[in-house]
């Protein structure tokens, strides 16, 4: 190939690099600014085919693609903001914390983490980028909480109030499926603004006593953050609610449709799917005894594990005492004076090994010698019982109900602070 030819084919490469690169730019051009951050198509593409293929799942009519659209950037904003702030932050998600997670998910569905993939990959999303949109939702969670758990208090007179209350109710507290249109009102909106969103959240209840699925009309018309999810908030008792949404869910009955409701941020629509009621909290609780051998330069992992074997052993014959074995032995300063026993306890306190161990075993059997993140243990299960927790879970639902209605108040508040103080610009489409 002489100079002339080389010269014209590194000139039409790179002429078709061009093209290419400009083609691929106009392929996934830039839909919207967050501060210095860019919103892409691809980005919104992807978000409105997961919100199709689950519609498709769950036989659910979706509205246009436009609508679509503009539900999906404004989800994107919400994600720019979060992970600019997590940045900012220092606050990083590592992958075996990832990974664990992606383990956790598997168990809870009963799938192995390679079952996990062939779904993921079966529904056209690649498990690479399912990992990374976890590793997002993860980090925004994080964010959520490190921002938002500081600006709530909770008094001790606030959690006795509400125990009161909670004790004066007759029978089981009902909790209620929450089904969650906002038809939201711009800031410092005229009184002409004001009615036209009044208007609009009027049409809305209208489609909705005529029968329209209510999914549908959430992902088309609500402002709210869990529009693309067709508004589900999920499952909530009376007192978890924020107090607007309690004041006119209380005493409705399933299926029913209230609002519009007024707020600062605009008119609420509510739907009550379901109603249930609580149970007795019951634990199993253990009463059990060990003896703790941690291994050291002078006691190695062998003459430990080997010590406590002989000391099964000569148990098991009726030719030791576990108590005084304990005392001579056991390395555990909480419980070797007492013979190595503990209390009554809820097993899941313990470390795995140890839980998993004790609850192996029958009453009086002493089990073989097992390492833990403590040392080498032998364990004797002494007892079992059924403990009633409802009144110490009553107190711990107090708090966790003030908790969960301050921090969605809060967040809700705090999102729309960080939104209301960054520079965004949505592009108009072609």
């Amino acid at each position: 190939m002489n100079f002339k030819k080389l010269l014209l084919v590194t000139l039409l490469g790179i002429s078709i690099s061009h093209t290419t690169l400009a083609q691929r730019v106009q392929m996934d051009k830039i839909v919207a600014t967050v501060n210095e951050g860019v919103i892409l198509q691809s980005e919104v593409n992807q978000i409105i085919a997961r919100v199709k293929e689950q519609a498709k799942q769950q036989s659910t009519e979706l509205p246009s693609d436009k609508t679509l659209r503009v539900q999906a950037i404004d989800r994107l904003v919400d994600q720019s903001l979060m992970l600019q702030l997590a940045e900012r932050m220092g606050m990083e998600i590592s992958d075996s914390q990832l990974d664990q997670t992606i383990s956790n998910i598997a168990k809870d569905q009963n799938v192995t983490i390679a079952d996990l993939r062939r779904s993921v990959e079966a529904s056209g999303e690649s498990f690479q980028a399912y990992r990374e949109e976890l590793r997002k939702e993860i980090t925004i969670g994080q964010v959520r909480r490190a921002n938002v758990d500081r600006r709530i208090y909770i008094s001790t007179q606030e959690v006795a109030n509400l125990q009161k209350i909670l004790e004066q109710q007759t029978g089981t507290p009902e909790e209620y499926d929450v089904g969650h249109i906002l038809v939201k009102i711009p800031n410092k909106a005229s009184p002409e603004e004001i009615q036209d969103a009044r208007e609009r959240a009027d049409n809305v209840m209208e489609f909705l006593n005529d029968g329209k699925e209510f999914k549908r009309i959430a992902i088309a018309s609500s402002s709210g953050p869990k529009a693309l999810e067709g508004g589900q908030l999920g499952w909530m008792s009376i007192n978890e609610m924020p107090s607007l949404f309690a004041e006119a869910i209380k005493g409705q009955k399933k299926d029913a449709i209230v609002g519009p409701v007024r707020s600062g941020a605009g008119f609420h629509i509510l739907k009550v799917q379901d109603i249930r009621g609580r149970e007795v909290v019951e634990t199993t609780e253990v009463r059990s005894r060990h003896i703790l051998i941690k291994p050291s330069i002078i006691l190695s992992e062998e003459k430990a594990r080997d010590m406590l074997s002989g000391f099964a052993t000569k148990l098991r014959a009726g030719e030791a005492d576990f108590a005084e074995l304990a005392k001579e032995h056991s390395e555990d300063p909480g419980s070797a004076l007492k013979g190595g026993e503990y209390d009554w306890t809820d097993p899941t306190t313990y470390v795995p090994a140890f839980k998993n161990t004790l609850l192996s075993l029958d009453k009086n059997e002493i089990s073989e010698p097992f390492r833990s993140t403590f040392g080498w243990h032998i364990v004797q299960l002494l007892d079992t019982r059924t403990a009633d927790k409802t009144d110490q879970a009553k107190l711990s639902r107090a708090h966790g109900l003030l908790f969960n209605r301050k921090f969605k108040e809060e967040s809700f508040k705090w999102q729309r602070e960080i939104r209301e103080q960054a520079h965004i610009d949505v592009f108009p489409t072609e």
